[in-house]
């Protein structure tokens, strides 16, 4: 993970500019007055979700938490770094060689594991071979659509499929080695090559980390003798098993909304529900949860629920889950009055931990596969955790014996003890007064003793901002329309952007740094189109922002640019390794990639801040400020028509639908 990366990571967007702008609560998301320029109607939104801000006003500008603070207060990409980074408790110093070889060896590691998910994918869905995976997918349940968003895969029975097909891609032996994809032979035979395929006769599910590169796989196998049945990547620079959750780059975008994540244990269970609809699932991995797991839900819910089998092995693998849970997870420090009438802190834990039981002999891809409305039931009923250890108290121990009650009260008054709220610590301290069947008041002095008490060391974590709407990414390779119209010549105004797929930018921006010489024609071309020439306001990221920048003003050199930093030198390096791996083109096939390239990206910006106004009118209405709502419906018509030119203009030079993914194209 970058600075910059790690930076957001730590950073809650709403909190920073809180600072600068007061900012509202408006359906889903923050709204305020602009900061860089004079308004009545808010039209400055932050989305919590994604980390950006968009001014729909005047401005027209958007971007991340970097953009912002550059912006307000006047500084450059390192000025802005090293104000967030302070903020952030993040170390700053200068990459060393041996940083800048780990950072390159890391991108050369997610480019080749990348490829074999491609590889993989191909195998499954074009090829004979793959004919008992895509049966077993089948009998599943599984549909096209859910194996193409996961990119699931197949590893032919055989012994060098892949090897052969990355070494062909100038891969080394060596780098497949160190992504686990292959294995070295203890005693290589003269005329053989000493390394042969990890992953072999086996369904294929690429691991993604939360930016949506693959760096690992989940490999079951097809036969029964085959062992283990599920494999997994080993231990490698880009993937440790206990610091991911799969699913999460996916489940991240509705966690927020539903107010809640669900942890499973298989790769299969987190399909079944993503595909019916329950996209807030993530799985463990048939692991206990980690803290870094743990930290990383965190950031996006304070209410986690455990899906617990009701097997005995499934209720031990929950209450390990349970236990690692309760490590892991931040404290509130609170004040609390003594009898004694001082005031000192506890630590309160800051999350809603909740534990789901299932029907007996079965998975969570058997429920929501039977009926999706049971599985929500389940969830629903989730009971706190506090609940479920008495429930167990209850089954497991002798509370006739002075044994059991002691074991009671070991168990269970340490979660007593960590609840936030006052009501439900003297709810379950009068049930476990009942339980062991002793005086609540001597019950509350044994309690009190219990109490770590402590001076908070530091400033409590803020509560993660409240759930925000996910619009999801779109593929916009549409069909050629029946019948297209030319739209009139007469530019429409200059359309408000937001932030797109971070692929459409990276492909973008990769084609322009390829080849820059093509930029003018790329201009030309969008200006005679009506859609108005290619600037940094067409990105969000500030790094992206400050290449697109140099490559318009003519400052960039082909290697670097006038103020160029270590962030914008990492996304350069990145860019052109992706390039790299492009095919020759000619020069009006590449000039008419970029082109659709930025009209890709202006119609994300476009649909996801048409989606958003609705919610800004609502709140506007509800709050009877009429004239704000008269500026959101002008605004929302606005953006609506120049949304459908964008539209047009890349359906009238798309000549098929979308193309099939192999690893060729």
């Amino acid at each position: 993970m970058s600075v910059v990366e790690e930076i957001k990571d730590r950073l809650d967007i709403v909190e920073v500019i809180s600072a600068y702008v007061p900012l509202r609560k408006a359906g889903n998301l923050y709204k305020g007055l602009c900061p860089f320029h004079q308004e009545k109607t808010p039209s400055f939104v932050v989305y919590p979700d994604r980390g950006t801000w968009h001014c729909f006003g005047a401005c027209s500008i958007g971007g991340d938490v970097f953009s912002f603070v550059m912006k307000r207060d006047n500084l450059d990409f390192r000025e802005a770094l090293e104000v967030l980074a302070q903020k952030a408790g993040v170390e700053l110093t200068p990459p060393s060689a041996a940083r800048s070889q780990q950072d390159q060896t890391l991108d050369r590691l997610r480019e080749i594991n990348q490829a074999a998910a491609v590889w993989f994918h191909h195998q499954l869905r074009q090829t004979p071979q793959g004919q008992t995976a895509r049966d077993y997918l089948a009998g599943r349940g599984f549909t096209d659509a859910t194996l193409d968003k996961f990119l699931l895969g197949y590893a032919p029975d055989g012994w060098n499929g892949l090897l052969a097909y990355l070494q062909g891609k100038n891969y080394e032996p060596a780098d497949l080695l160190a992504a686990g994809l292959v294995i070295e032979r203890e005693q290589p035979e003269p005329g053989r090559s000493p390394y042969f395929d990890r992953f072999r006769h086996r369904i294929m599910t690429p691991i993604r980390d939360l930016h949506g590169h693959v760096i690992g796989f989940g490999a079951r196998a097809l036969r029964s003798e085959q062992q283990p049945k599920y494999l997994n990547t080993p231990q490698t620079p880009l993937f440790e098993k206990s610091s991911v959750l799969y699913g999460l780059d996916a489940a991240r975008r509705a966690i927020r909304p539903r107010g809640k994540a669900i942890i499973v244990e298989g790769y299969m269970d987190v399909l079944a529900c993503h595909q019916a609809g329950e996209e807030n699932v993530v799985a463990s991995m048939g692991t206990a949860l980690t803290e870094t797991q743990i930290k990383q839900l965190r950031r996006y819910t304070s209410t986690i629920v455990l899906a617990l089998d009701a097997d005995a092995a499934g209720q031990a693998a929950t209450l390990r889950g349970i236990s690692q849970a309760r490590e892991a997870l931040d404290r509130e420090w609170v004040p609390v009055l003594t009898p004694t009438g001082l005031v000192r802190h506890e630590a309160r834990l800051a999350v809603d931990l909740r534990v789901m039981t299932l029907p007996a002999g079965q998975d969570p891809d058997d429920v929501v596969r039977a009926d999706v409305m049971a599985w929500r039931e389940l969830v629903n009923n989730a009971q706190p955790v506090v609940d479920y250890y008495f429930g167990l108290a209850r089954a497991e121990l002798d509370l006739n014996t002075a044994q059991g009650k002691s074991e009671a009260v070991e168990r269970l008054a340490p979660l007593i003890l960590e609840l936030s709220d006052e009501v439900k610590r003297a709810h379950y301290t009068q049930q476990l007064a009942r339980l062991i069947q002793t005086d609540e008041r001597s019950l509350e002095r044994m309690l009190l003793k219990r109490r770590p008490t402590t001076q908070p060391a530091a400033r409590p974590r803020p509560a993660p901002p409240p759930p925000v709407v996910w619009e999801d990414a779109e593929d916009f390779d549409l069909p050629m329309p029946l019948d297209v119209r030319p739209q009139p010549a007469t530019p429409p105004p200059k359309a408000a952007r937001a932030s797109a797929p971070a692929g459409a930018a990276s492909y973008c921006l990769t084609l322009l740094v390829m080849h820059p010489e093509l930029l003018p024609d790329l201009q030309a071309e969008l200006v005679s189109l009506g859609a108005g020439p290619l600037d940094d306001d067409d990105f969000s990221r500030a790094d992206e922002r400050a290449l697109c920048a140099a490559l318009v003003s003519g400052e960039f050199d082909g290697r670097q640019w006038p103020g160029m930093g270590a962030a914008e030198g990492s996304l350069l390096a990145q860019l052109r390794a992706a390039g790299q791996r492009q095919p020759a083109l000619a020069q009006d096939q590449l000039l008419e990639d970029m082109l659709r390239a930025v009209l890709r990206l202006r119609i994300s910006a476009l649909k996801s801040q048409t989606r958003t106004l609705p919610a800004l009118t609502r709140s506007a209405r509800e709050e009877g400020q009429s004239e704000d709502v008269r500026a959101y419906q002008q605004l929302q018509q606005s953006l609506s028509e120049h949304l459908r030119l964008l539209e047009q203009l890349l359906n009238q030079r798309t000549y098929a639908g979308r193309r099939q993914l192999t690893p060729e194209s």
